[in-house]
């Protein structure tokens, strides 16, 4: 598979950043160049089926893990440190284990190694974002009407449309998503699990939690603590399950003390 990834940065320590499901390693620039100024360098990855990256014929953790594994070692910068948020957080844990001697350490984003209920809700909006017709798409602003009954929030509603991508090349494709939109539907209920897995990182981890998100509960502590036995778990205040978004100093600063010890 091929793998898009953006470097930023000259010197200092690699960190590298793993979207959730339907972002993309853009959605990283604005803590990445945080940190490019306190001297780290950092990969911005697409995740397979994703953003720039190529579409498979199957989507699991253990395939995406793979598909970050060899970007990160044709960086030329390996070991680093993994930063994964949602979606990613499982690609990270899952690429830290299957090959710790790329990662330095592990910084898990509201996500915990079990399975997660509630994927009707992604897959309304794969639903809403499929029923649009693109080739008589007139404009993005005709998208985002077309796309409210089944995706109410704004906000989510913008996140998901940055997945749109319009081709006005000659020839070329016209309005287009850039997600593999059939294939992680069908794929949901895999990626909402957790494969049983027997291998440790002993690494530091970083475990941050947004503090009124429930992505990380008390009982996710043991599994946790299992496969990561160096997991130290930070609680954000005033931050839900994008705690990188919704506070992104507060969030840069904790990482940035984290990957400097």
């Amino acid at each position: 598979m091929s793998v898009h990834t953006t470097l930023l940065g000259t010197e200092g320590p690699l960190i590298t950043f793993c979207h959730g499901l339907f972002g993309q390693g853009r959605n990283w620039t604005g803590i990445a160049r945080t940190l490019v100024d306190k001297g780290f360098r950092c990969l911005l990855v697409d995740l397979p089926n994703h953003g720039r990256s190529s579409w498979t014929d199957h989507l699991s953790h253990a395939e995406m893990a793979s598909g970050v594994a060899t970007a990160v070692i044709d960086s030329g910068l390996a070991p680093t440190v993994l930063v994964g948020h949602s979606l990613g957080g499982k690609v990270a844990m899952r690429l830290a284990l299957d090959h710790p001697e790329l990662v330095a350490k592990l910084c898990v984003v509201d996500m915990s190694p079990v399975p997660y209920d509630g994927m009707s809700q992604f897959a309304q909006y794969i639903a809403g974002m499929r029923a649009i017709d693109l080739a008589t798409l007139d404009n993005r602003a005709v998208a985002d009407a077309l796309l409210e009954d089944a995706v109410p929030d704004p906000t989510i509603r913008g996140f998901l449309l940055q997945n749109l991508r319009h081709d006005t090349s000659p020839g070329g494709r016209g309005w287009y998503w850039q997600a593999n939109l059939d294939l992680i539907d069908t794929e949901l209920d895999r990626l909402a699990d957790w494969e049983p897995i027997d291998a440790v990182f002993e690494g530091p981890v970083l475990w941050m939690a947004g503090a009124t998100s429930d992505y990380i509960r008390p009982d996710h502590d043991q599994p946790m603590k299992t496969l990561f036995p160096q997991t130290r778990r930070v609680k954000v205040k005033r931050a839900g399950h994008w705690v990188h978004s919704e506070q992104p100093e507060v969030f840069a600063e904790i990482l940035a003390q984290f990957a400097s010890v």
